[in-house]
């Protein structure tokens, strides 16, 4: 492998990113897949905000050098919104050649039930709220290159499984050439 390969996992919250990822992680682990998991809502996670900072470019391209320096070529980085900044995103990484975009969906009901496990009171539905709102955003910007998958039904193995098809790594070769 030439370059390295990044799949985004974006979507709204509750719809899943992290619950995949962790399934997507523990299935390639399984095949002897080498990848990384990183985490992009904690590469800026502060207050007050660093947004205009582009502090999570800084660290996920800081990390990615770690890691590449290890000999890995394969990324899954989950984010709200990474399947909008895909061009920020892989320019920070340096050598992603291939990318994979998947935009989880969740219904507002499915959301509000796995919200509801972790969010309470007021919190729960300004929660509610913004996820709904930024799915419609979400929903509207994304390019007709993102792949779609629904995950009201399907469980989180189902879903990376989904995933792994949609990247090409069922056949990749489990460590770094």
């Amino acid at each position: 492998m030439s370059g390295s390969h990044v799949i985004f996992i974006g979507g709204r919250s509750g719809a899943g990113k992290s619950t995949v990822a962790f399934a997507l992680h523990d299935l390639l682990s399984q095949r002897d897949v080498q990848h990384a998991v990183i985490e992009g809502d904690c590469l800026d996670l502060a207050h007050p905000a660093p947004g205009e900072h582009h502090l999570a470019e800084r660290n996920l391209a800081a990390m990615w050098e770690n890691y590449r320096d290890l000999g890995y070529r394969r990324l899954i980085y989950t984010n709200t919104v990474s399947i909008l900044q895909v061009p920020a995103l892989t320019e920070a990484m340096g050598d992603a050649r291939e990318v994979t975009s998947v935009l989880l969906r969740a219904s507002d009901s499915t959301v509000a039930e796995r919200l509801g496990r972790r969010e309470h009171g007021d919190s729960l539905e300004r929660h509610v709220q913004r996820s709904s709102t930024m799915a419609a955003r979400l929903e509207r910007s994304a390019g007709d290159d993102v792949h779609r998958l629904d995950t009201d039904v399907m469980t989180p193995l189902d879903v990376a499984e989904q995933i792994v098809d949609l990247s090409g790594w069922a056949e990749a070769s489990g460590r770094a050439d």
